[in-house]
Formats: structure tokens, sequence, C-alpha cells
């Protein structure tokens, strides 16, 4: 069994039901096979062969998703980077993944052209673009019509995604066949869709979550809805006008169509199950997606690119915040934490204690190890377990909450402080609209704890957000924050994550015209 041929099945299932639209563009399964097997065939003539990596820099867009499917049907290796990614950046991936081909579009074609190769890949240029040795259009126009079709191992590689590098050089997350199509099973099953169920395709297809989306949708026969630029007026029309049933989106992206003025103008009734996943869900945002969204299915999952799921909640507005227990085809477990990554993967901690959470890599939706990365291996896999990196404890119901990153934990006089419960507290405030918590040095105490807050009301004062946190019956008087600063936005990822270490750097715009302490 392999992708490309689980697409078959559906085309032949419903071959005239909506698989794709964009815009006034509109694609049925036949016409979608037919057009990724003119691409297939012409990459194949161009000499794209089995296990060639294919680096895809382009925005969710129509030639996005051919290009994924076609890379299937050919056994090559589907290696999506982020449109965003400066010339070295691509540089180095195009480089580390020894690329064959390059597909770009004008959003991303200065930092493609303007790269240094090892070994100069074929141009393919989506759009008006400089410099394509070929473009996108002529691959359809003047294919050649038929290909030849390769053996296709489950074991085999079927998609490349490079993790974000926040923390050091971009990873090469090497997934096969088996890896991707347990990982869709297990999402159609967690996130409990039925056939026909119809999402909107904005979450990055260079991102797990995006990758997500569309396989199950298509193993389902279902519409994916593309949308290329997130805007939270667009997402909200293209929900209604075309009565999409299902979103996995990271917490961000609601928060921004909650927030949108109109939100109450719009038609969401067909909308009646959604997940999340990429970050935390602050219990105010999830009594806010309960109230407005009101959905019959509302889950936390918790993953990563390497392993996918590590743990699901599939009732969080039953218990915020909470990861749940692992998902369909996973074992978890939260072990003592050790610096000198010497751990032993058997040295659980008590119910109720903090600890790194690991995941058992005995998974079909686990990868094998890092492309080309030998000393991230040692580093993150040990005794057949993956180390997260995250901080988590089991609660007396055997659910997992996920309490913030190793390197993110706030030390204060001694203390262990986890960011997210104190942004859980400050987030129910009504004059906050959103918060992180970075540990700042201290003489005295080593760190403090730093909210930074963005504001939704401009006469906010620190007193009120002490007093707040003072009153709270969840907060310990020794986590409350000891020093405030107002920001207009928090730096996230393209996927929505919050960047603390540019808050700490100072990569931020003041909200007012100081510092609050």
């Amino acid at each position: 069994m392999n992708l490309g041929r689980l697409l078959e099945f559906a085309v032949k299932r419903h071959p005239n039901k909506t698989a794709v639209v964009q815009g006034k563009e509109r694609l049925t399964y036949s016409q979608l096979e037919r057009q990724v097997s003119l691409i297939a065939s012409s990459l194949q003539k161009i000499g794209i062969k089995q296990q060639d990596r294919i680096i895809v820099c382009l925005k969710n867009r129509l030639e996005n998703v051919l290009t994924y499917w076609a890379l299937q049907k050919l056994g090559a290796i589907y290696t999506p980077i982020n449109f965003r990614l400066s010339a070295k950046e691509v540089e180095y991936c195009v480089n580390d993944a020894e690329a064959k081909a390059v597909i770009y579009e004008e959003v991303s074609q200065d930092s493609v052209l303007k790269a240094k190769y090892d070994e100069r890949p074929v141009y393919i240029g989506v759009g008006e673009v400089d410099g394509a040795d070929i473009f996108y259009s002529e691959l359809i126009e003047r294919s050649p019509g038929n290909f030849e079709e390769p053996n296709i191992q489950d074991e085999n590689i079927a998609i490349m995604l490079y993790t974000s590098g926040t923390t050091g050089r971009p990873k090469g997350v090497p997934r096969s066949h088996k890896n991707e199509y347990s990982s869709a099973i297990a999402h159609i099953i967690q996130n409990q869709y039925k056939e026909g169920e119809s999402t909107l395709g904005t979450m990055p297809l260079y991102h797990t979550m995006g990758m997500r989306s569309l396989l199950s949708i298509a193993f389902l026969n279902g519409k994916y809805v593309l949308l290329p630029d997130f805007d939270a007026k667009e997402a909200l029309e293209w929900i209604s006008s075309e009565q999409l049933s299902c979103l996995y989106l990271v917490p961000t992206l609601y928060h921004d169509m909650l927030n949108h003025p109109n939100f109450t103008d719009y038609d969401l009734s067909t909308l009646n199950k959604l997940g999340y996943a990429g970050a935390s869900m602050t219990t105010a945002l999830t009594e806010r997606c309960v109230k407005h969204f009101k959905p019959d299915v509302f889950v936390n999952h918790y993953g990563s690119t390497e392993v996918y799921t590590f743990t699901i909640n599939p009732n969080a507005a039953l218990k915020p915040n909470c990861a749940g227990k692992p998902g369909f085809h996973q074992n978890i477990r939260v072990i003592k934490v050790d610096p000198t990554n010497e751990t032993n993967p058997s040295d659980i901690v008590r119910t109720g204690e903090v600890g790194e959470i690991i995941a058992d890599l005995d998974s079909d939706e686990a990868f094998k190890g890092y492309w080309n990365r030998p000393d991230a291996n040692v580093k993150a896999i040990r005794d057949g377990w993956y180390f997260t990196g995250d901080l988590g404890v089991i609660d007396e119901d055997g659910d997992l909450h996920v309490v913030g990153r190793v390197d993110d934990m706030v030390i204060s006089g001694g203390e262990n402080i986890h960011p997210l419960e104190v942004e859980d507290v400050l987030s129910k405030c009504t004059k906050v609209s959103e918060v992180a918590i970075v540990g700042e040095d201290d003489d005295r105490w080593g760190q403090v704890v730093t909210a930074y807050v963005v504001p939704t009301d401009s006469y906010i004062t620190i007193q009120e957000l002490d007093e707040f946190c003072k009153n709270h019956p969840k907060l310990s008087n020794f986590k409350r924050p000891r020093k405030y600063v107002f920001i207009k936005e928090l730096p996230k990822s393209p996927v929505g994550k919050i960047l603390r270490r540019q808050l700490r750097e100072g990569n931020f715009e003041l909200f007012k015209d100081e510092t609050v302490v």
C-alpha cells in the first residue's frame, strides 16, 4: 500500500465529488487525478526518479497539492519548506536534502535564486517568476501523458519535513508511506471524522498539521478548501460559504477568528468538529471556542513531526489544557529530567510529579531518525524512546498535562515555575488578549517571572494584573509575575508557537511608551 494508490481508490469511489477548492477554481477527484498524472509524467520526463528529494517552496496553493500527489505516484520524496525562509536557510535545506529540483513562486523567488547550491537543482517556477528552467504550467500543457509506475514499498520515504530550527539548524524528518498512512488513519479516528468531511487547508503543508488535514480529507473523499494566506475574515467566509464541517488549527487562528469584529455575521452551523495542536490553548480561549463555535467534537492533539501523535484529549471542553491519554498507536512515559541526557527511560516519576515526556518509537507513526544528523539522533532517541524536551505531569485520572519545555522552565529562588500555568491564569483576565511568560535573569532570585502581555484595553495597569494573580486560587504567590511588559503582539513561528527566545532578546514592540515593572 502507498499513498498514491490510496488517492486512486478515492477517485474510483467518488470521481465527481469536489476534492479541492481554491478561489473560483474547483477540482473533482477525477479532475485532480488527471492533473496529478500529467504532472507526474512531466516530472519523470525531466529526470525525477524514485526517492529523489524535491524541495517545494510554495504557499498552500493548488500547485502544492498537485505536486504532493504527483511525487507520491513517482515514489519521490516531497520535501516542503517554509516559503518565508531566507536565502541561507533555503540553501541549507536544499544542500542538506541533496534536492534534485526546487519548486518556487514569486514570494520565495529571491531566496531560491540567491542561494548557493552544492549541486544546482532544476528550477520549476509557479506563475510569473524569474530564473525558471521550466514553468509549472508547462508540466501540464506539455506532459507526455503517461509514466512508468515504480514499485513503492511501505518503508520507502514519502515525505521529509524540516523542523523549524528555533534551537539550531533545521533537522530533516524523513517519514515513510507507512508513517504517513498510519498518522492519517489515527487522525481520522482521533478526530472522529467520517466520510465526506470538509476542512480549511490553511495550516502549512510544510508542517505536519497541514499534511494530516490534506491526507485524512482525501482518504474520506472530502473537500479541502485552500487558503494560502490566513485571514480571519476570509477564513470565516470560506467556512460559511463552503459549509465546512471540521477544522484542525493552531490556537492562534481560533483566537483570530473569534476576535474578528464581524464573527457573529457568519453562519458556522455546519462546523461541528474542532481540533487543535502545535501549542497549548488557554482555558479562556477553550471556553470561548465552546461558547461561540458550539462543536460536537473538540480535540486537543499533542504530538510532533517525528512521531505525530503522543496523546489525545477527545473532550477539550470538559478538561481544558489537558493533553489526555496516549493516541491510537502510542505509548508515553513521564520520566525524571536529567540535563546530561543520561536519564533511563524506565526512571518514571510518580503521579503528580513533573518530568520529561518521552514517546515509544515502536509505533507505525514514528520516524526512524533524522536525515544526516547522528548528533540529533543521540540526543533525541534512546533505548527505543523519543525524548520530546517537553515537561509534563500525569494526573490522578491518568491524563497528561503539558506544562512547558524543559528549556523554558523558570527557576526562581530555587522553585520550579512552569510558564503555561501562569499564562493560563492571566489569560482569564478580560484586559489580556494574549500573554507569554519567560524567566529573566535576576541577581537575587536567579530568575524572575516576567509576563509579556498583549492588552485588550489601553488602560490596563500593573496593579490590576498583580491583584488578579494574587486573588486567583490556582496560582501560588511565588509564581506571580514580578515584572510585566505590555507589547503590541507576541512573536510567533509561522504555525503559531510563541518564540520566547525573541522576547528574552528584546525583539518586540512596546504597547505603551515604557516597560511597566
